[in-house]
């Protein structure tokens, strides 16, 4: 993988050679393909999907289906029926949530979540939980922050109902054992609902393979526009599932006091979508595919573990999660630094990291921290600027100390 030529794809990397965008977990930067692709729909494409029956709009409807297929092999759906357009991984799990759980939960039902799930993957569970007088359930994580199975495998029971669980931590960057995780579900007849927002960026995902119920990510993680995002379900699951929306492009027919909804995937699609978002994740998923999901894991992992131990020699910087890394985010802190003021440090000599609770705050709680600093490398990224980065935080002891 050449990553000096990867560079020159996207443009903002091209236009500020000296900035170091170390923040890919929170979103990542677009190649010029993409923004080519939004700009041309603008230009050449600007109609709705779906509804139009004149040449210009059923073209851009086959673009926008194009894409419904292609991310159906991205993570190997059996059917595209299975791939519902949403506006991000936080859409999707809600629609899991309110539009299938809500209907299928009773009284005395368990929620099982992880301690470390981003709030995207936790609020939704709490206010279900509440509102059907359901038990919302925590496994535990062991010292160097990964799942702890032995709590997984005491706190899953016949009464547990779905387990929604992240595949990577975007705060340890640790990938958890799922296929173990969904033998246990499955062996209590529990559904199992990935967060893969972190997970699809870096990843090769299989649904059949590890025979997952739901799996949600957003594209703005893998080169996309914001404000789309996918949703997979099983089709069996997506058909019993209610809409949590209703109106225009997702009726079959409409009547006075009733009406009747098309098949999925489109009655869970309701109103005009984001139909350049899905174009630039189209090109998106080509890009990706182009360099290969294994070279993409296997580059952010190595630089990973480079920029982990680089900041482990360090004295006075604590690095979370395990020693062995498993993709590029790396969280850590600076003795007697604010994660904010070393943010801020960091900021003034062109490093862009992430800092605070991550939208994990039990996870952050847990780790005995008010906040951490977050460095999320991506496959554009590389080991000179792993090196800046340790440098500045070396000075930074220095500055902050007074030396």
């Amino acid at each position: 993988m050449d990553n000096q030529k990867i560079r020159t794809d996207f443009p903002m990397l091209v236009k500020h050679p000296k900035f170091i965008y170390f923040d890919n977990a929170a979103t990542t930067q677009k190649p010029l393909s993409v923004i080519k692709a939004v700009t041309d729909y603008y230009e050449n494409d600007n109609f709705n999907v779906h509804r139009s029956v004149y040449s210009a709009a059923e073209k851009t409807t086959q673009m926008f289906e194009e894409c419904r297929n292609k991310v159906a092999k991205f993570i190997n759906a059996k059917t595209n029926q299975s791939i519902v357009f949403t506006a991000g991984t936080t859409q999707g799990i809600n629609q899991v949530a309110n539009g299938y759980y809500k209907y299928n939960l009773s009284r005395g039902d368990e929620i099982v979540v992880s301690i470390a799930e981003h709030h995207s993957n936790l609020l939704p569970w709490q206010n279900l939980a509440k509102e059907k007088n359901a038990k919302l359930k925590y496994i535990d994580i062991n010292n160097d922050g990964t799942l702890n199975l032995e709590s997984a495998k005491k706190i899953i029971t016949p009464k547990t109902k779905l387990i929604a669980i992240t595949a990577v931590s975007n705060v340890l960057g640790n990938i958890n054992n799922l296929n173990t995780l969904i033998k246990i579900a499955h062996q209590n007849n529990t559904d199992v609902l990935i967060d893969a927002a972190q997970a699809a960026p870096e990843i090769p995902i299989n649904v059949q393979k590890i025979d997952v119920e739901w799996l949600a990510f957003s594209g703005h993680k893998m080169l996309a526009p914001t404000g789309i995002g996918i949703l997979y379900g099983k089709k069996n699951l997506l058909e019993t599932m209610k809409p949590t929306q209703l109106g225009g492009e997702m009726i079959e027919h409409v009547e006075k006091n009733n009406f009747s909804t098309k098949e999925i995937p489109y009655r869970l699609e309701a109103g005009t979508p984001n139909v350049e978002g899905v174009i630039g994740l189209s090109k998106a998923v080509d890009y990706l595919n182009n360099i290969g999901m294994m070279n993409i894991q296997n580059y952010c992992k190595s630089l990973g573990q480079y920029l982990y131990d680089q900041l482990s020699k360090i004295t006075d910087v604590n690095v979370y999660g395990p020693k062995i890394r498993q993709t590029g985010i790396v969280a850590f802190n600076i003795k007697n630094i604010h994660p904010h003021d070393a943010a801020t440090y960091l900021d003034f000599n062109n490093i862009a990291v992430r800092a605070g609770q991550h939208c994990a705050e039990p996870l952050t709680k847990k780790l005995g921290v008010n906040a951490t600093l977050r460095a999320s490398i991506y496959f554009y990224n590389n080991q000179a600027e792993c090196d800046q980065l340790v440098n500045q935080v070396i000075e930074m002891r220095s500055f902050f100390n007074g030396n």
